[in-house]
Formats: structure tokens, sequence, C-alpha cells
């Protein structure tokens, strides 16, 4: 019942006096079975939470486990899985392909996966095209389905909705909601309002630092 968990982590780039800051202290953490919203304007340290958590990055300091271990020496799609910004699809595949990419190196059979994120993510008028044929919005889509069709145990998805209209917005969110109603620890990086309202909880970012809950409007 472990599953992500952030702690005391400072992070930054560069050296002297180019260095920058990004996080300061932060600690979270995401359980099987939830979703979580990070929010906070651009340039609070989402997309630096989301390297860390999928394992991309190795904090500078604290810790960043899943179930007791550190998120960068999982490579393992079936453990972590992530959306990141720029999708990291393969130009070479299809759409099938890239979503049953992670299924097939495991030695899984992903058909009846597929085929229900094939139908949950309004693909199958496209899944035989090669990917690089597909919208962003579409393409954002298939990264959403490759990273669930392991069911794994974390889920990090950087702005999954960002290239959605609102059909295919209400579409991903079902997804990710289902994901983690089947167990998986489910991260989302969004500006999105309408993740926010499903989400379990929405943990806010504010300059690189956990933001405290607004106090409660006085009775």
């Amino acid at each position: 019942m472990t599953g992500l968990e952030v702690g005391g982590v400072a992070h930054g780039y560069g050296v002297g006096a180019r260095r920058v800051e990004v996080l300061h202290d932060v600690s979270l953490a995401v359980r099987p079975g939830e979703l979580v919203a990070l929010a906070g304007p651009s340039g609070s340290g989402k997309s630096t939470v989301c390297h860390l958590a999928a394992g991309i990055e190795h904090p500078e300091r604290g810790t960043v486990t899943l179930d007791g271990r550190p998120t960068a020496e999982l490579a393992d799609w079936g453990e972590i899985a992530a959306v990141p910004q720029q999708h990291g699809l393969l130009a070479g595949l299809t759409v099938r392909d890239n979503v049953c990419l992670p299924a097939h190196r495991a030695g899984v059979d992903p058909t009846e996966t597929f085929a229900w994120l094939a139908e949950a993510l309004d693909l199958d008028a496209f899944v035989g095209r090669g990917v690089t044929d597909t919208s962003l919005g579409e393409q954002q889509r298939v990264a959403v389905a490759r990273a669930l069709v392991l069911s794994p145990r974390l889920a990090v998805l950087d702005e999954p909705t960002g290239h959605q209209d609102d059909d295919h917005v209400t579409q991903v969110v079902a997804a990710l909601a289902s994901a983690a109603r089947a167990g998986t620890a489910v991260l989302v990086a969004t500006h999105d309002s309408r993740v926010w309202e499903v989400a379990d909880r929405v943990v806010r970012l504010d300059e690189g630092r956990i933001a405290p809950d607004p106090a409660p409007d006085p009775v």
C-alpha cells in the first residue's frame, strides 16, 4: 500500500552563477488506487517532480521511491509508465505498435487491454496509421494508452489533456480514473480544472514548494 513517496526533495540545474534551484523540500505521496493532481503555475516545478517520480532523473537531495525502491532504479513500464509533454512516441511505428510496445517487450498479450484503451481513448479509427500521420491531440492519447497498457504500479503524466478538445478531455480523465480504480497510483501534472475535479487530492506547487491548502471559509 506504499505507492510513490517523495521525501524532502530539493533539486536544481546548472552550477555557479547559472544555478537554478527548482524544488525546495518537496514531499508528497500517491497511494495505489489514488489519482493525485499536481497543480501550480508554469515554472513552479511540476515537470521536474514528474521527471523525478518517473525515474528519469535522480533527486539531488531527498528520496523518491515506489514501494520503497528508488524510482530511478525502476526501468520496467509495468512498474512506472510516463507521458512526458513531448509524448516520446516512436516515429517508425503505427499507433497500435506504439501503444502495445511495452506489452510486447514484457512478453504480455495486450489484445484485450489494447481493445479497451482504443475504444476508451477514441483511437479505433486510426490504429493502423503511422503515428507521425496523426494530430498532436491524437498522439497525446496514444501516449496515454501506451502508459496504461500494462496497468503499471505508477503512472506519471505531464499535462496529458493539453492538446485535447472537451470531449477527448473527458475520455482521458475517465481512462486515468479507471486506471486508479484498478490500483495504479496516478500522478498528473496539470493546469486543467477538469482533472482536479476528479482527483482524489490536488497538491499545489508554488515556486518549487508545496503550497499550503487554503484556509476554509469561516462558518
